[in-house]
C-alpha cells in the first residue's frame, strides 16, 4: 500500500520535490525534498529527520492562531534534545493570512516570536492545491488542513501518529501527552 501511495504521488511531483530515496529505504511521508524559507536550500526530509519526532505545522503571520508560534517554539526548545523537531510551512491558502514575502515571514517569526525551529518555503496545504508533501500527510491522516496552524505529528519511524486541528494549542494536555509518548518510542 505504501508503495502504491508513493508511486501515485511521485508521478505528479515536480522535479524539485521528487522522492529522494528508494521507496523501501524511506517512509513515504518523509520521502520528499523541501526548500528552506528564503534561502531555498533543498532539505531531504528523510535524510535530515528520520529518527526524530516531527511536528509539521502550516503557519500564517496574520491569523488568530498566530500566537501559537510562541507555544510551538517552547515545545521545540523544551523537547529538541529528546528528538522533537517542529517544521513550519508558511501558507497563504486560508484567508490570505500569509501575504508577505518569505523574507518578511522570516523576519516576523524571528522578531516577534524568536522562532528557531526550521521554517520552509511558503507552501500550498489545502486540498486540491497542496504540495506533494502535504498531500502525503493529508492522505495518511485522512484530512487536509482546514485552516492555519493545523498540526501533524510524525513518529521516529516516519509514520503518522496523529493530526490536530488549528484549535489544538501547543500546551494542551492531550497534545503534550502524545508528543511525550512519541519521544519515548525508539
Amino acid at each position: 500500500m505504501r508503495y502504491l501511495l508513493w508511486l501515485t504521488l511521485s508521478m505528479a511531483i515536480p522535479a524539485m520535490t521528487t522522492p529522494t530515496l528508494a521507496a523501501e529505504a524511506c517512509p513515504p511521508i518523509l520521502n520528499y525534498k523541501v526548500q528552506t524559507l528564503v534561502e531555498h536550500q533543498p532539505v531531504n526530509l528523510c535524510n535530515r529527520y528520520l529518527g526524530k519526532v516531527l511536528l509539521v505545522v502550516n503557519t500564517a503571520s496574520h491569523c488568530a492562531y498566530t500566537r501559537q508560534y510562541e507555544g510551538l517554539e517552547q515545545l521545540y526548545s523544551n523537547f529538541q534534545e529528546k528528538g522533537l523537531v517542529v517544521l513550519g510551512f508558511p501558507s497563504n491558502d486560508f484567508g490570505k493570512q500569509e501575504p508577505g514575502t518569505e523574507a518578511e515571514v522570516k523576519s516576523f517569526c524571528s522578531l516577534t516570536y524568536d522562532v528557531k525551529f526550521p521554517m520552509f518555503a511558503k507552501s500550498h496545504v489545502r486540498a486540491g492545491i497542496a504540495s506533494p508533501f502535504y498531500t502525503s500527510l493529508a492522505t495518511a491522516a485522512g484530512q487536509y488542513p482546514q485552516w492555519n496552524f493545523h498540526k501533524y505529528l510524525i513518529g521516529r519511524d516516519g509514520g503518522l501518529i496523529a493530526s490536530y486541528g488549528s484549535n489544538t494549542e501547543p500546551n494542551s494536555k492531550r497534545f503534550l501527552s502524545d508528543i511525550r509518548q512519541a519521544l519515548k518510542e525508539q
